[in-house]
């Protein structure tokens, strides 16, 4: 068997899909998936705009991603 043709990301998207979509679906049946509140969310999505584009807009210093 080749390299290539192995594991989740040879596999057809569609496949992928139903696979990954009964992996979220059981882990929200045992209460291990994250459920995000609303401040949480906006906050993560303040933090991804400004790690991607706010220091090329700004003219900011790069800095380094918390860890």
């Amino acid at each position: 068997m080749a390299k290539q043709d192995r594991g989740f990301a040879s596999m057809d998207p569609a496949k992928q899909r139903k696979i990954a979509s009964k992996g979220g679906k059981a882990a929200h049946a045992k209460g291990r998936a994250h459920e995000w509140t609303v401040d949480e969310a906006r906050e993560a999505g303040r933090k991804g705009g400004s790690a991607s584009h706010g220091s090329k807009r700004q003219g900011a210093p790069i800095q380094e991603k918390d860890v």
